[in-house]
């Protein structure tokens, strides 16, 4: 168990005139865990001072503002699990808390953009370097093979072509948008994210479009970004310039009015950031959540650090981050993260 430090603690740290910080993932600690229960002290901006720290802060009970400085308030018998991850991507999981401090009260557009600088600089850094390294790549992947309602046989080449990553319907002023690579979960390719972007800027372009509903075909609505495809940018500067020109989310600001999201089974990383952006999601009682970005030495990077905090708040985002675990549609719900259980039709 962490030791947690109390008001008086914090009160002496702050006052000492140390030329380094009491925690960073530099150093031995790595992180703070905050007892906020007990009388506030006078004179001193504890608050303040905590969200100057680089590195999390975890809090335990009480209320108020030392509560509200922490990045994340857990239960003493939920610490292991956010110490455990933090401890084995320290320079990740502070940059994660460091941009949500920072980007609480920010525009969507500035909140993006400080979101990719900050997930290059971890491309760039030796957690995402291990993670890469420990990592034995797969042959390429075949692209999904059409289902049979899908195919689209041509004279000559047998009656078969790759099924192509997203599948749109247009019925009137409706536009069915789906996911479609069930094979693999529908994890987010290079391809699947450029469909993804021409599907929106399609529904912003065509205001005859009121309802554009996106769900994913199979198992799960998605995996999130496609992991064979981590590390092949050709540079952590190259990668946020395209996810400048070529972020989902980016497209979705322009109509997402206009865009609901149905979610089942697994909704991992960009299967919820992306969502979180529209006006309405749904959920089957199947569907989980889970930020796994931290194990790979990185951050969410498809706009889950902007669009989580505007439903859920820091505090919660953090959590989710940090701890790694997963939760159902039901607690989602409770949360605000989902705006309805539905079934799926």
């Amino acid at each position: 168990m962490a030791l947690a430090l109390s008001l008086a603690d914090l009160a002496d740290l702050a006052a000492a005139p140390a030329e380094l910080p009491p925690a960073s993932p530099l150093g031995r600690r790595k992180f703070l865990v905050v007892d906020a229960r007990g009388p506030m002290l006078e004179g001193v901006d504890l608050a303040a001072w905590l969200r100057r720290q680089p590195c999390p802060v975890l809090g335990i009970g009480g209320a108020g503002p030392i509560l509200d400085a922490c990045d994340a308030v857990v239960e003493e018998a939920g610490l292991a699990s956010l110490t455990a991850t933090i401890e084995a991507a320290p320079i990740a999981a502070t940059v994660l808390v460091q941009l949500l401090r920072a980007t609480e009260k920010t525009s969507i557009e500035d909140g993006l953009v400080a979101e990719s600088l900050a997930y290059a600089t971890l491309q760039a850094g030796p957690e995402f370097a291990r993670w890469l390294a420990a990592r034995q790549r797969p042959d390429p992947p075949h692209p999904d093979p059409l289902p049979p309602e899908e195919r689209r046989g041509r004279v000559g080449d047998g009656g078969a072509t790759p099924s192509p990553p997203l599948l749109l319907t247009r019925t009137d002023n409706h536009l069915d948008i789906r996911l479609n690579r069930p094979t693999y979960r529908n994890a987010i390719s290079v391809e699947l994210r450029d469909a993804l972007v021409e599907a929106f800027q399609f529904v912003a372009a065509d205001a005859s479009i009121t309802e554009a509903r996106v769900t994913g075909v199979g198992r799960c609505f998605s995996i999130g970004g496609d992991l064979d495809e981590f590390g092949s940018v050709p540079d952590p500067a190259t990668g946020h310039i395209i996810r400048s020109l070529r972020l989902p989310a980016r497209a979705l600001l322009e109509c997402g009015d206009r865009v609901s999201f149905h979610l089942h089974g697994a909704c991992l990383g960009a299967g919820i950031e992306l969502p979180a952006f529209a006006k309405r999601v749904t959920a089957a009682p199947d569907a989980f959540f889970q930020l796994p970005e931290l194990r790979f030495g990185l951050i969410p990077g498809a706009g889950g650090c902007i669009s989580l905090p505007r439903r859920i708040g820091r505090q919660r985002t953090a959590w989710l981050a940090l701890s790694g675990r997963r939760i159902t549609a039901r607690q989602a719900l409770a949360w605000g993260l989902i705006d309805a259980i539905l079934p799926s039709v």
